[in-house]
């Protein structure tokens, strides 16, 4: 019926508290957890799902359970859907209003609104279409829209003065695909020509920041740029912000594990858009993110059949589609060329995947000792209090006040990642095989277990709380 973890460490504090959480088993488990690490659970403000339209490749079931194995409890999901996630109706569809019988899911979801309709890029979505989608909204939908975006594609200019005007009268941050290229299926440089592919120069991302930047400086709206990966990109937003330019980015795992040499050993399993860049660019990308220039890291999961990306070939690189998934993969990765590397401890991993990806989305982390320090060094997620806190409906994300939402890790634990073995639906990863360290033990969502593997662990039957 419960799980008790005695002497669980808090990610932020260090101290030692216990924990008691259901998991719907017939029995008390209890573990000595004083290897295991409490954390408020990760947010990823960059997701596809590929529901409606394209659930060969995920669905929302896949994928929010996706998202509990890699212990996210809190997912921003993208509007490149078929049809597109603008609020009309196309060929019967609603991509917003068809989400309402996806049923309820192991995570919070919310959704970033295309900018423009169809995300064509000629005109600017209408926000009669998409505004009641938002928590409040007259029809009271349990996935409002908290962002606006074009996403696998940047804004175009035809739409960029409008769609920002939409995102400052609607409260809503502009988050922007900041790259843009009509050729090329790889970075630009000695890999590119060595392997005869077209290549992506860098510049085709600093375009956009520095477009992006000025209109942000502009307009005062709350720019959030995408996926960043180029030293010079960096630079543009660091200055940025010490002008006081409301700005925040993000990176992926990837850009931070890999560059485009690696595209020779992974194929198409490393083809994504903007590309893997050269070693320069990643260097670079891991110094922002020790000097606090990315506030965040999202994933970009992008699933895709086997079939499409050629099962990895090196020879599809000129047809398969971009994007790798990454929510079961991120935590272990992240930890190992950041932690383990030694750019950042423990706690700055957890800040960079739970507490500033949920800030941007409109919630708060779980404060776990502060918690504890009330409740004589214990957190019980039976108790009447926490589950005051939640909801049923997991995709509503407008209540007032914390998420006591937390994820179980292994930060030490090793062990190696089995694609097989993913929740996804894709298998479409470079990561597969890696030696890692730090595993995801379970995942607390809405004071429910929604994922776990303590069960492989041993414990002691029948022990209380203290």
């Amino acid at each position: 019926m419960t799980v008790i973890l005695h002497n669980i460490r808090v990610w932020d504090t260090g101290e030692n508290i216990t924990v008691r959480i259901p998991d719907g088993q017939d029995a008390t488990r209890s573990f000595n957890a004083s290897e295991w690490m409490i954390a408020p659970s990760f947010a990823d403000p960059h997701v596809h799902f590929r529901d409606p339209g394209q659930t060969d490749k995920e669905t929302m079931q896949s994928g929010a359970a996706a998202a509990a194995h890699g212990g996210y409890t809190n997912v921003l999901i993208m509007p490149n859907t078929e049809p597109a996630a603008d609020g009309c109706t196309y060929d019967g569809v609603n991509a917003l209003e068809d989400l309402e019988h996806r049923g309820n899911l192991p995570v919070r979801y919310s959704l970033c609104v295309s900018a423009s309709k169809g995300r064509s890029g000629n005109e600017a979505s209408d926000p009669a279409d998409w505004k009641d989608m938002r928590a409040g909204g007259e029809r009271h939908f349990n996935h409002p829209v908290v962002a606006m975006s074009d996403d696998g594609s940047a804004v175009t200019a035809r739409t960029l003065d409008d769609v920002v005007r939409n995102c400052v009268d609607y409260k809503l941050p502009f988050i922007d695909h900041c790259e843009h290229h009509k050729t090329g299926v790889m970075n630009e440089g000695d890999t590119s020509r060595r392997l005869g592919l077209p290549g992506i120069p860098a510049d085709t991302e600093l375009a956009i920041v520095e477009r992006d930047i000025h209109i942000a400086r502009v307009t005062g709206v709350h720019l959030h740029l995408q996926h960043v990966s180029t030293a010079a990109a960096f630079e543009a937003i660091r200055q940025a912000k010490d002008d006081g330019v409301h700005i925040t980015c993000e990176t992926a795992p990837h850009y931070l594990a890999l560059d485009d040499s690696d595209v020779e050993k992974y194929g198409t399993y490393a083809k994504m858009n903007p590309p893997l860049r050269s070693a320069h660019d990643r260097l670079a990308t891991l110094e922002a993110v020790c000097d606090g220039t990315v506030d965040m890291i999202a994933t970009d999961h992008a699933p895709h059949t086997a079939q499409e990306k050629g099962f990895g070939a090196l020879d599809a690189m000129l047809t398969a589609p971009n994007g790798i998934i990454g929510l079961e993969t991120a935590y272990p990765v992240l930890r190992k060329v950041l932690v383990e590397a030694g750019y950042i401890d423990d706690s700055r991993l957890i800040e960079l995947m739970s507490v500033e990806p949920n800030r941007l989305l409109g919630a708060e982390s779980f404060d776990i000792a502060g918690y504890a320090h009330a409740h004589n060094a214990q957190i019980d997620f039976t108790s009447e209090e926490i589950r005051a806190y939640t909801t049923h409906d997991l995709s509503q994300t407008d209540i007032p006040g914390q998420h006591p939402d937390v994820v179980i890790l292994a930060p030490d634990e090793q062990w190696i990642i089995r694609a097989d073995n993913f929740a996804s639906a894709a298998r479409n990863t470079p990561f597969n095989a890696w030696s890692v360290r730090g595993r995801v033990l379970a995942t607390v969502c809405n004071a429910v277990m929604t994922y776990s593997r303590l069960g492989e662990y041993a414990f002691n039957e029948g022990e209380e709380l203290a």
